[in-house]
């Protein structure tokens, strides 16, 4: 067991919580829509509480997959959510309003109003998924750092990486693609949570609302989306050559594809049971199981995206003010002992995974009906 195995072996775990990060975002899409599919106080709150019974996984997901970074490559721990801290920020904040507004929207003396609670639901719902999206783009579009690896013997100021201005990630934002795979993520949510609310809730006339919303969200989806991933596989990515240097290379992405040919028809299979999902349930009124063809291919597809972006040589998380600060599997990961004992604690993962869809399917044991906003441990 190699220390390049054990890198590359870590960077799959990673893809891999970020891919269920994003399945676990149809929480935030279907908060986003709360005043679109529930038209009253009943029905919205209906919305609410299938939802609830969810939205920790979805938290406990982010704060796995920022712990894995932590773990496994600390240099991007420190340089993206250290410096660039304000885009994690507003991430953490949008995602405790939202743990705040399920916890007191109905409380005996709410002075906000249930409407305001409902308001930070919308909120953690378009932009957290926004600005994920946003951050997940960067490993494709490049940041604004420095990494000086000799600031370790500077006793005044032992820090490795900074952000290149005073914007502290903000400055990521500027760039249109990064915010136009970040709208992707945010239609793809909407989608996911339409298709999650159409299997858990026993309601013909929120159901009877999905199908044409759905529609709408998967085609705005679709040209975000497609537009990313061309302008993506057409441009230059970041090589890393043999002797560690960076240096942009054409269509890297698209190469990538073609050497690892296994990931490109993951990544087709994974286009096509999302599609399948969306277009079954738009066709069939009776189909209500979208949601699971359609997750299945979403993890698929973000599991090749952060796999072209760090596996076959590639700089996954680029440096646009200095080049050969690009930060790779090989000069950002944590030690070989690291590493080597997280791979024998990550075969507990199993378990956990079990455990999670064991809780998921007691909790489902019943869809949820208008009967559920009248019971005590209603949100």
């Amino acid at each position: 067991m190699t220390y390049d195995f054990l890198q590359h072996y870590w960077w799959t775990i990673i893809a891999l919580l970020g891919s269920l990060l994003v399945f676990l975002m149809f929480v935030q899409g279907a908060n986003s829509m709360i005043f679109q599919l529930g038209k009253n106080d009943d029905e919205r709150r209906l919305l609410i509480n299938s939802t609830g019974r969810k939205w920790e996984f979805t938290f406990t997901t982010l704060v796995t997959f920022g712990g894995a970074f932590f773990a496994s490559f600390p240099l991007f721990y420190s340089t993206s959510f250290g410096s660039a801290y304000w885009i994690w920020l507003i991430i953490l904040f949008t995602f405790i309003i939202q743990a705040v507004s399920y916890e007191f929207q109905n409380k005996a003396g709410n002075l906000l109003g249930t409407r305001t609670f409902q308001t930070c639901l919308i909120i953690n719902g378009l932009l957290g998924p926004l600005l994920i999206g946003g951050a997940v783009a960067t490993f494709f579009t490049g940041s604004n750092f420095i990494v000086e690896k000799s600031n370790l013997i500077n006793d005044f100021q032992p820090v490795i990486s900074h952000w290149a201005n005073s914007s502290r990630g903000l400055d990521v934002l500027l760039n249109p693609w990064v915010v136009v795979f970040g709208f992707s993520v945010v239609f793809l949510a909407r989608i996911l949570g339409m298709l999650y609310i159409n299997n858990n809730i026993n309601d013909i006339t929120i159901r009877s609302r999905i199908r044409p919303q759905l529609l709408i969200n998967t085609i705005a989806f679709l040209v975000f989306f497609l537009a990313f991933l061309i302008r993506t596989l057409l441009s230059d990515g970041y090589a890393v050559l043999a002797d560690g240097t960076i240096a942009m290379q054409p269509m890297k992405y698209l190469h990538n594809l073609i050497d690892m040919w296994p990931l490109a028809l993951m990544f087709l299979a994974g286009v096509l049971l999302l599609l399948f999902g969306i277009v079954k349930t738009i066709l069939k009124t009776n189909y209500i199981r979208g949601i699971w063809p359609a997750g299945i291919g979403v993890i698929l597809v973000v599991v090749v995206l952060f796999l072209i972006a760090g596996w076959n040589s590639t700089a996954y998380y680029p440096s646009t003010a200095d080049l050969q600060s690009s930060l790779t599997l090989q000069n950002s990961s944590s030690s070989e002992f690291t590493l080597r004992t997280m791979f024998y604690v990550s075969f507990l993962a199993p378990f956990v995974l079990a455990y999670i869809i064991y809780a998921w399917r007691s909790i489902d044991k019943k869809k949820l009906d208008r009967k559920e906003i009248n019971e005590d441990d209603a949100y």
